[in-house]
């Protein structure tokens, strides 16, 4: 099974995009309003999960982009 980086590859923000030039996803991201980063060389570098969200119609946000938190309970072993 490969896992997925936490970040979208170039080639699947090319496709959320439609460019391949990266100043063209920049425009497109800022535009769509989309957060993003940038790496040294300039790049957009954007969240799989928030883009995932992004694209189910979900605005985004701290509790909903973070998944749900599991703790041990063991207040029912007796």
């Amino acid at each position: 099974m490969e896992i997925q980086s936490e970040f979208l590859a170039e080639d699947e923000l090319a496709q959320v995009t439609g460019y391949q030039i990266p100043s063209k996803q920049i425009e497109w991201l800022s535009r769509n309003g989309w957060k993003y980063a940038l790496t040294g060389a300039r790049r957009p570098v954007v969240g799989r999960v928030y883009a995932r969200l992004k694209l189910a119609g979900i605005k985004p946000s701290e509790t909903n982009a973070v998944a749900d938190t599991w703790t041990f309970d063991l207040s029912r072993v007796g």
